[in-house]
């Protein structure tokens, strides 16, 4: 099964989050941890990207139907 990876300003895009944002709410536990790509270089794997937007959006209709 192949993986894509995304670096840290697609997953800006994706998500319309920050880059402190996007860490904050790593460390919080309510974001998908980074991966190493080696050296200094970090990346998240797009899967668990999209999951995170497929649980936002049922969070929020959840919410709104109540």
């Amino acid at each position: 099964m192949a993986r894509n990876v995304l670096r840290l300003p697609e997953v800006k895009v994706r998500t319309g989050l920050s880059r402190s944002t996007i860490y904050a709410r790593i460390e919080a536990g309510e974001f998908p941890a980074q991966i190493s790509l080696g050296g200094r270089a970090v990346g998240w794997v797009a899967e668990e990207i999209d999951d995170w937007i497929s649980q936002c959006v049922a969070t929020s209709r959840t919410l709104s139907k109540k």
